[in-house]
């Protein structure tokens, strides 16, 4: 599995994906909330399923991601 997402999308996943998670907790108190795990579990891991079915890839750049996990 290589990495499909670069650096910086890596980092606005993790805080938008605690920003909807908290949701969860505060404000309306949703279980819609849960769906920012989501966006965390795959900031953390690099990968996206969905880039990788259509092919996408963030990474392009050099040093923006590791080679491969």
């Amino acid at each position: 599995m290589k990495y499909n997402i670069g650096s910086i999308e890596r980092g606005i996943r993790i805080l938008v994906g605690f920003g909807i998670l908290s949701l969860a907790f505060i404000g309306p108190a949703s279980p819609w909330g849960y769906l920012g795990l989501v966006l965390v579990f795959t900031g953390l891991a690099g990968w996206c399923p969905v880039f990788a079915i259509f092919g996408a890839n963030t990474c392009d750049k050099a040093g923006s991601c590791p080679h491969s996990v």
